[in-house]
């Protein structure tokens, strides 16, 4: 990977990378416990602090918390996240239509089992999506496939949806579904479909097939994160003055880019978890560089294994991107970065919460603040805090936001 001639910029996502101290792995957390040799050097060279990407009171998802990475108040620009990820695939949505979020997920005795359907394949979920339009489906109701157990349901003359109280299913693992499902105003349609949808999907052929196989099945879709459509946005190059593109193996992250105006890399083997090719993703960022001015690397992976309870596969996702994606920006030469989580998944609720996380700040005029490595106490240890945190972008490209 040849050296950049001229200064650019590139801001890494750890989706999720930031939690709490784990009791069993003696009250470590786990951007503590994974080898970071990368990470840590370059702690100790750059600006670590934190950072508080979700505003008080809004929901810590990484619609909002990624808005603000990218440099956007989310207070301002933030209307739902379901319409983000359908900008990204394309999907229209017109006067009088609304947008949710449609998981594939598994119940078992009443408690949600998986809110993946074991991390279902793509070519699967598109032939269950595609029973679920012909037997559910008209003019008012529309399925639209997405990637793995991430699909979108568009409703037409249902506004009212958009006012039903709704829980994401990654909220509840093994909890009893019944408390959770939605309710309230508007909530009826909801309800209603997810109800029939466990009759199309219980014998379909993709499930029979991962009974089979012992593979956890779809045993029926889950909605939620409703909105209506997008605000504009302005442009990141008429903000920031800077070109700019985006990796990343989510539609959210895509969709986001799309409403700035970023260029969406098509990168060969990018996906949401362990199986990434991380290095393919890193190498495909610095060479967007050849065209862009600042690169955006999202990386799902360690969010994926929080989400799953996952103590090791979080360690490993975190390693891997210090081994193949942090090694290679450290090398590029004439980069300044941005390094960062865009909200805390703690292991053990499984799910995201609004606390700060570390950043870094490293390259050419950003000098060394104390820390030791790259950690939350680290991080809360040097005393630097940006309140307000779509102003980080502004930090690293050096406009005033």
């Amino acid at each position: 990977m040849g050296s950049l001639k001229i200064m650019k910029y590139c801001v890494l996502i750890i989706d999720g990378a930031a939690g709490l101290p784990l009791p069993e792995r003696g009250g470590k957390t786990c951007l503590e416990l994974a080898q970071t040799p990368n990470l840590d050097a370059m702690a100790g060279e750059g600006v670590v602090g934190l950072v508080r990407t979700v505003p008080p009171g809004m929901e810590p998802s990484s619609a909002c918390a990624c808005m603000s990475v990218l440099g956007y108040d989310p207070r301002v620009y933030y209307r739902g996240r379901s319409a983000i990820e359908a900008k990204a695939m394309n999907i229209p949505i017109g006067e009088g239509e609304v947008v949710f979020r449609c998981n594939l997920v598994a119940i078992r005795g009443g408690q949600m089992w998986s809110y993946s359907a074991g991390y279902i394949s793509t070519g699967e979920a598109e032939e269950l999506i595609a029973a679920l339009n012909e037997k559910l489906g008209d003019d008012d109701v529309r399925f639209y496939p997405g990637v793995s157990y991430r699909h979108i349901l568009k409703l037409k003359g249902h506004e009212a949806a958009l006012s039903a109280n709704c829980t994401p299913p990654h909220d509840i693992p093994d909890k009893p579904v019944d408390k959770f499902m939605p309710r309230g105003e508007g909530s009826d349609i909801l309800r209603d479909l997810m109800g029939r949808s466990e009759a199309v999907l219980r014998y379909h052929p993709v499930n029979e097939k991962r009974r089979s196989r012992g593979d956890i099945p779809a045993t029926t879709i889950w909605l939620f994160w409703g909105s209506g459509r997008l605000p504009e946005m302005p442009r990141f190059e008429e903000v920031y003055g800077l070109s700019a593109a985006l990796t990343s193996g989510v539609d959210l992250l895509k969709g986001l880019a799309k409403m700035v105006g970023m260029e969406v890399l098509d990168i060969d083997g990018v996906t949401d978890g362990l199986d990434n090719d991380f290095a393919a993703q890193a190498e495909g960022a610095v060479k967007a560089l050849e065209e862009h001015d600042l690169a955006v690397i999202h990386i799902e992976a360690p969010d994926e294994a929080a989400h799953a309870g996952s103590i090791d596969d979080k360690i490993e996702a975190i390693h891997r991107i210090d081994k193949e994606v942090v090694s290679r920006l450290r090398s590029a030469g004439n980069l300044r970065l941005l390094i960062m989580p865009d909200h805390p998944t703690p292991i053990k609720s499984r799910t995201h919460s609004p606390e700060p996380v570390p950043f870094l700040l490293w390259g050419e005029g950003f000098n060394p603040n104390g820390a030791k490595n790259f950690s939350e106490i680290e991080a809360k240890g040097t005393g630097l805090f940006i309140e307000d945190g779509y102003k980080i972008m502004g930090k690293l490209v050096g406009v005033k936001n």
